[in-house]
């Protein structure tokens, strides 16, 4: 996992910002919302939690027995009245709105609703926040997605230009104008001792992870594969992503929520979190890695013209968070791959284990 290196997310620290605090977390059923929850109840913060019902028993947030570790609230992101009503009545210290539609391929079928979950739903978190009578961080998930892509080697910077090709990568760079809208209205850096809000955005490369079922997704692709014994089919071999573990984006969040609590104006910004220079992994490096680690398995390639457009190249520079923020991933893109496939292959063999493995992978991950 690496060498301790006394850096922001480390527990004790973390524990000193989270222990005890109100923490109001959005899209807590999902995949990355779940992780954040263990991260969470291991940081000892009172969590509510805010999102849709989980679909299947299998979901990360059941295995986890996540209604154990908050107080869930099953809503949608866009029903306004309801959400502003929880969060009013919750009167949170910190809010991590992670709820989203994420998929590219779904995007291009529900193009409004991914436009009104996304940017919309945002709206209403940031609404909320507006009403709320006391001083708050808030940190915003967004997605790399939101740049421009002219599929460059370079590595994008916070400041590049915003844009999307895509539905899900256009509604995020919606997403980014609203949050900058209602800082600029509503939040203003210099009336900060007025409203005491302070408003973050965390910009995450493509994430992988045990407990991750999603459609058309290259790790539950695997996974799936995997456990069927059966090949793996893949769509763009070519295709090169900023891969990164789970619990490096959501430490990440609660580095920057920390931050934002020790200066809300310093920090009240957008940070791109990913892996570091040179440790993007094609998509077939990645398959073939997975293969490794799980100790067998095939895979062959899937070549459809009608297939919607996906990105090619997309790297992220995360030298900004590295160095205002004191964040940088612990796991190199081997690493994320090995803790990945590790984690399905407990599920594939010890199911009823997979709580006490996931609490256990979060503590290496925070110890190391």
């Amino acid at each position: 996992m690496g060498k301790k290196s006394g850096r922001m997310e480390n527990l004790v620290e973390l524990k000193n910002i989270y222990k005890d605090k109100k923490v109001f977390l959005t899209g807590h059923t999902g995949f990355k919302g779940s992780w954040m929850l263990q991260l969470l109840a291991v940081l000892g913060a009172e969590v509510k939690g805010f999102a849709l019902e989980t679909k299947t028993t299998n979901d990360l947030y059941n295995l986890l027995e996540g209604d154990k570790l908050c107080k869930s609230i099953i809503g949608d992101i866009r029903d306004r009245n309801l959400l502003i009503k929880e969060i009013l009545d919750f009167e949170p210290d910190f809010i991590f709105h992670l709820a989203a539609q994420p998929l590219v391929r779904l995007s291009y079928e529900i193009p409004a609703e991914t436009f009104e979950v996304n940017a919309i739903g945002t709206a209403n978190v940031l609404d909320a926040v507006r009403q709320l009578n006391k001083k708050c961080h808030t940190v915003l998930i967004t997605t790399d997605k939101v740049y421009h892509n002219n599929e460059w080697i370079y590595p994008y910077r916070e400041n590049d230009r915003l844009g999307g090709y895509d539905p899900y990568s256009a509604s995020k760079a919606c997403t980014e104008l609203i949050i900058d809208s209602y800082r600029n209205s509503f939040f203003n850096l210099n009336e900060m001792t007025d409203h005491k809000k302070s408003i973050a955005v965390g910009r995450a490369g493509n994430v992988i992870g045990g407990g991750d079922w999603s459609e058309d997704r290259l790790i539950p692709d695997i996974a799936k594969g995997l456990i069927a014994n059966s090949p793996v089919s893949i769509r763009n071999p070519s295709s090169v992503r900023p891969w990164q573990h789970v619990l490096e984006p959501v430490s990440a969040y609660l580095v920057l929520g920390a931050c934002l609590s020790k200066d809300p104006v310093k920090f009240s910004q957008a940070y791109n979190f990913g892996p570091n220079e040179g440790d993007s992994l094609s998509v077939e490096q990645m398959v073939n890695l997975a293969i490794k680690y799980w100790g067998s398995g095939d895979f062959d390639f899937v070549r459809n013209i009608q297939q919607p457009h996906e990105a090619g190249l997309l790297k992220l520079d995360i030298s900004k968070a590295i160095s205002e923020l004191k964040w940088s991933p612990k796991l190199n893109a081997g690493s994320a791959v090995e803790l990945t496939m590790k984690w399905y292959q407990q599920f594939h063999m010890n199911r009823k284990n997979i709580k006490d493995f996931t609490m256990m992978q979060v503590l290496q991950f925070l110890d190391a």
